[in-house]
């Protein structure tokens, strides 16, 4: 039985969906190029579906792009080019990033332009059931008027204020009837993209396209839903509420987050400029030993980039395919692919799947197929 810890239970569960598991991972605002805290986020996912694949399971990931967006609007002005030109550029070197470092290809990759209809509907929706607002030409979701507004995160009304203004939720909004209250449409600034709406011209806000997103694509109730640990309060808390107002049914089973990468003790964020690019990562090293390097770090704990993190990880990379081309091999391989199985199966336990394919390298037993389900390919 696979077990996995679920953020708003704040406990290690077991997870036992049904034979088609659908997950919806939060995706870039692609306003620059991917640094190695997305690489954490999407290869902790990706190992994900690969055992879920391994236990017969059909897996459904879908992964949104944001492509309008304050950030990626203000980045647009910067370099005065229109911003979905900026998103497709952005896109293309993230792909390929992401092609490289070997990741699945997702059953869906929607953008959050290509849902504006969906997104109006989907507001709509939240209004005729009470939970949502209009004032100002803008409609704004009610946090008062949900009970369990703050069961994904668990935080308490002065961290959700401190966060939402750290994050983007503008609590000193002069509009809002609660600084908490989150906007569902938004009037646009001038030179910034605007659709009609029967609220007035305007633009999403940024949690709306989630909810309508994994609405269109998945259905009312997801299998599992997360990404990145700095998204649980505001985003997807938000999310959770607005959907559930809308639909009435149960939004997401499990809540899967994965921890910050730091550089230099710092989260590595867009808005601090402290990124490790993956592209430029790959000119030096072998995108396999970027993989692993990653995957050396179990995805709810926090760790720091290092210069030996690639020299560690290309040593590995190394032995294991030392031991994959050993003629004397006595064993099948079936021990390491075992060992690899239990370790993720221990709330994707990736440091533990890569000390049982050590010490099977050690030995000189086969690791090829332990290895490919992390998804490592030993073959040059």
């Amino acid at each position: 039985m696979m077990r996995l810890f679920d953020t708003a239970r704040g406990e290690i569960v077991p997870f036992e969906p049904g034979p088609v598991v659908t997950l919806y991972t939060c995706g870039i605002t692609p306003y620059d190029a991917t640094h190695i805290g997305h690489a954490a986020t999407f290869l902790a996912y990706d190992v994900l579906q690969r055992r879920l694949r391994d236990l017969g399971h059909d897996t459904k990931c879908v992964r949104n792009v944001t492509d309008v967006d304050d950030d990626l609007l203000r980045k647009s002005r910067e370099l005065d080019v229109h911003y979905l030109d900026l998103a497709s550029a952005e896109m293309a070197k993230f792909d390929a990033d992401i092609a490289a470092l070997g990741l699945l290809p997702c059953y869906s990759e929607p953008r959050a332009t290509s849902a504006i209809p969906d997104i109006r509907g989907f507001i709509g929706m939240v209004i005729e059931r009470g939970y949502a607002y209009e004032n100002q030409g803008a409609v704004y979701f009610s946090v008062g008027s949900w009970p369990t507004f703050g069961d994904v995160s668990h935080l308490d009304r002065a961290t959700m204020l401190r966060l939402a203004a750290e994050r983007g939720g503008n609590p000193d909004d002069p509009a809002k009837r609660d600084p908490l209250d989150f906007v569902l449409w938004q009037p646009s600034a001038p030179g910034e993209p605007v659709w009609d709406s029967r609220w007035g011209p305007g633009r999403p806000g940024w949690h709306v396209e989630c909810s309508a997103l994994a609405l269109r694509e998945l259905g009312t109730t997801i299998d599992l839903h997360g990404g990145g640990s700095d998204l649980i309060f505001p985003h997807h808390e938000c999310e959770r509420a607005q959907s559930e107002a809308a639909t009435g049914e149960l939004f997401v089973r499990h809540w899967m987050h994965v921890a910050m990468v730091r550089l230099d003790g710092e989260k590595m964020s867009k808005s601090l400029g402290n990124l490790v690019f993956v592209s430029e990562l790959r000119k030096q090293w072998d995108p396999r030993a970027i993989r692993l390097a990653v995957l050396a770090h179990h995805y709810r704990t926090s760790w720091d980039w290092t210069d030996d993190v690639m020299p560690t990880a290309t040593r590995r990379l190394a032995a294991w395919k030392a031991a994959e081309n050993n003629d004397a091999r006595a064993d099948s391989g079936e021990t390491a692919l075992a060992a690899v199985r239990a370790a993720l199966d221990n709330d994707l336990d990736t440091p533990g799947a890569l000390a049982a394919l050590d010490a099977a390298a050690a030995r000189g037993e086969p690791v090829a197929q332990a290895a490919s389900l992390l998804g490592v390919d030993l073959v040059d």
